[in-house]
Parts: C-alpha cells; sequence; structure tokens
C-alpha cells in the first residue's frame, strides 16, 4: 500500500526560522542549509525533523539499512530517480511510500512522521515500487494469423508499452514483459503499428519524432524487439495532428498510414510501397476530421474483407466505424458507441486477443474525471464481426503511470 505522508518544509517558512511544527531551536541551523548538504544523484536523510546532525546517504538501492532502519525523521531525494521507502527489508511490500526525483533543497525537505523506513530503491517509476515497470496483458491464441497485431509469430494479440522516463516494454500476451527500447522515446509523440511496413515478414513501428517532424520506421525482428530505424518521412509530419496505421486500406498487398492535416481537417491516406517506404498521398476525407480526438485501425471489423477505421467525436464521446471501400476510400460511417468514449485515453488495436479469429479493441481509461479506484483500467470489447463491439470486460487496474500503449 502506498501512503503520502509527505510534509514539505517550505523555503518561505524556514527563512523565518519556522517549521511546520514550531519554532526552531536558539542556533539551530537553517533547513536549507542541512539538506543542501546532500549531493546531487543521492538520497540523504538524518534522526532529526530538521534535517540537521550526521547524515546518511546513498545512490544506490539498499535491501536494508542497518543501524539506519527506523531512524528517518527527515529525508531529500536528489537522485534522478524515484526513491521508494519500505517500511519493511527487502523492499518487502507492506506500507511505502516515494519521493519525487531530483528534489531541490531550496524548496525544503520532507519530514518523516513516524519513522519506519528499513529499506530504500531507486526506480525509474513509481510503478516500480510495488510492481513491474509494464502492466499485466494477457492475450488468447488466434485461431488464424491476423497480419497484425502480433510481433513474434505466435498467434497472439501483444502490445508496446513506454514508461514515464521513455522505456519501451514488449507484452508478449503472457503476463510477462520485455524492455525493448532503453530509453529516448519520450521524443516521440506519436507511434503506431498494424502490420508490415518493411515487407520482410515481421510487424514494424512507425514513430513520429517530435522535435524534427520526422517520420522513422522502427522494424520488427520477429520476436518481439526492433531493428534499427529507417527514415520514411523526411520531415512536416507535425503537421499532422492524428496519425493512424490501419493495414492495406488502398487494397494494393501494402498496408497504409492515415493522417489528419491540423490545418485543414482533411484526412489523408499514405500508401506502403513495395520498398517499404511510403507513397504519393491521396485525399480520402476533405475536411471535418479535426473533430476526431482519436484514431485507431481495428482491422476488419464488419467481415467484409476490407480493413476499418475507428473514431471518436470529440464533442460528444461517441465512437464511430469508418468501413474500408472497394476502391481504398472509407464508406458511410456507423454508430458503435453511443457516448462516454473520453473517458478513455488510450485505444488499443491489436487484432484479435480473445481467441475467435475476430479483431477486438481494447481501451485505458485515464481521464481526470474519473474516481481514482478507476484509473488505469484496461477495458476490452470483443469484436462481433458485424463491426459491433460486445460489452467491455474490465482486465485489470495496473494500466496506470504509463506514458502510452501501442
Amino acid at each position: 500500500m502506498r501512503i503520502s505522508l509527505r510534509r514539505r518544509l517550505a523555503t518561505a517558512a524556514t527563512a523565518f526560522g519556522l517549521t511546520t511544527l514550531g519554532v526552531l531551536g536558539a542556533g539551530a541551523a537553517p533547513a536549507q542549509a542541512a539538506a543542501a548538504d546532500c549531493p546531487v544523484g543521492y538520497f540523504c536523510a538524518w534522526k532529526t525533523e530538521n534535517a540537521t546532525g550526521t547524515m546518511f546517504k546513498t545512490n544506490k538501492s539498499l535491501a536494508t539499512l542497518g543501524t539506519w532502519n527506523n531512524t528517518f525523521a527527515s529525508q531529500i531525494n536528489r537522485t534522478s530517480k524515484i526513491a521508494c521507502l519500505y517500511d519493511l527489508t527487502n523492499y518487502e511490500l507492506g506500507t511505502y511510500w516515494s519521493l519525487d526525483p531530483n528534489e531541490d533543497p531550496r524548496d525544503g525537505y520532507d519530514i518523516v512522521v513516524d519513522p519506519h523506513t528499513s529499506s530504500v530503491k531507486l526506480v525509474g517509476t513509481e510503478r516500480e515500487c510495488s510492481g513491474e515497470a509494464y502492466p499485466t496483458w494477457y492475450a488468447d491464441t488466434s485461431p488464424t494469423t491476423a497480419g497484425f497485431g502480433d510481433l513474434n509469430g505466435d498467434r497472439k494479440a501483444d502490445v508496446l508499452v513506454r514508461d514515464r522516463v521513455g522505456r519501451l516494454w514488449y507484452l508478449p500476451g503472457g503476463f510477462t514483459g520485455k524492455l525493448v527500447g532503453a530509453g529516448g522515446w519520450n521524443s516521440m509523440n506519436a507511434i503506431v503499428r498494424h502490420g508490415d511496413f518493411s515487407r520482410d515478414g515481421h510487424e514494424d513501428v512507425i514513430a513520429r519524432e517530435a522535435s524534427t517532424g520526422k517520420l522513422w520506421l522502427y522494424p520488427g525482428t520477429g520476436t518481439g524487439s526492433l531493428g534499427a530505424r529507417k527514415l520514411v518521412g523526411a520531415g512536416g509530419w507535425n503537421a499532422m495532428s492524428r496519425i493512424a496505421a490501419v493495414g492495406d486500406l488502398s487494397r494494393d498487398g501494402r498496408v497504409d498510414l492515415l493522417a489528419v492535416e491540423k490545418s485543414t481537417g482533411k484526412l489523408w491516406l499514405y500508401p506502403g510501397t513495395a520498398s517499404g517506404t511510403l507513397g504519393a498521398r491521396k485525399l480520402i476525407g476533405s475536411g471535418g476530421w479535426s473533430s476526431m480526438n482519436a484514431l485507431t485501425g481495428p482491422g476488419d471489423m464488419n467481415s467484409d474483407g476490407r480493413v476499418d477505421l475507428i473514431a471518436r467525436e470529440a464533442s460528444t464521446g461517441k465512437l464511430w466505424l469508418y468501413p474500408g471501400t472497394a476502391s481504398g476510400t472509407l464508406g458511410a460511417r456507423k454508430l458503435i458507441g453511443s457516448g462516454g468514449w473520453n473517458v478513455m485515453g488510450t485505444f488499443l488495436s491489436v487484432g484479435d486477443f480473445t481467441g475467435d479469429g475476430r479483431p477486438d479493441l481494447a481501451t485505458i481509461a485515464n481521464d481526470p474525471r474519473l474516481e481514482p479506484e478507476h484509473q488505469g483500467e484496461l477495458r476490452t470489447y470483443r469484436g462481433l464481426g458485424t463491426g459491433a463491439l460486445a460489452a467491455h470486460d474490465l482486465t485489470d487496474g495496473s494500466w496506470w503511470g504509463l506514458n502510452g500503449a501501442f
């Protein structure tokens, strides 16, 4: 259980010789001066509530604190990591709480109301205080090869998740996870996947670089990992508000990309090519697409042999299915969700994960309007093969604290 016991002593209070617990004794050192003795890159603690006296410090995780067990009365975290503080040794879960990274001693320090820290773990994300950096994901084996959603060829729908420090994790559908990107993925402001762009038989990832507007292809290796990236868009992609990988909409045997232009609301099709790049774009939506704040390519939802598009309407929270046509465009839309979909921060279209051969949809609920107990819920919707979705199943609530799922 995580508890919030933070009582930070503000700089303004110490300047007047005051603490949240009263007036400092005569001759006592200002709190900032003692806290500033903690070197950058270290977690530090003291046995006194005013951060004075002998200082404990560490720049690595410690399963036990030895003679310092249960003595921390004040502390500061000047590392670049989350500091997880446990009541028990060996990081055993009971009661724990966490400190944000890079705390500034000029802002004060943290007072411990009830000193019981016996182990300290420094981690990249708060999720790792109580478990893995990635959530749990399970997928049933599909009876057929879907052509998308499967990064390792085992006929199970796989998921990629990005954590808050920019690492990329691969979830193969059996409750496990594997690191496939050690860092730097926070530099991407759009990540999509749906099939084999590079035409080597493995599903790939496409990502847009925020600082340059470049579009990069990360080829799949067939093992869940990604190969060396290749530039497929030299720039200008920041002009697009939404990017979606949908599969072979143009019906030429190559997977395509859709993008909504910010300035016009137009929807453009970028066809895949034989060389694994993108061809000249084609207009398939003359305007109005800026009213949609989420796009996802679920595959063939209505069983007509053509890939479709799902879009969420921002003003109403409605969910619409746009069926693919024989001419490589989109047909008349069909309502498949009557409202309430705006609480979903992420839409996951990774094929068939219920094992019935039909593509499904998953969402992550992470809207601030939701009650805390519903934040980070994964909700799965079984595709019925008619374009409609079954009522959602609540899979679990472990999808909190992420920076995207793909």
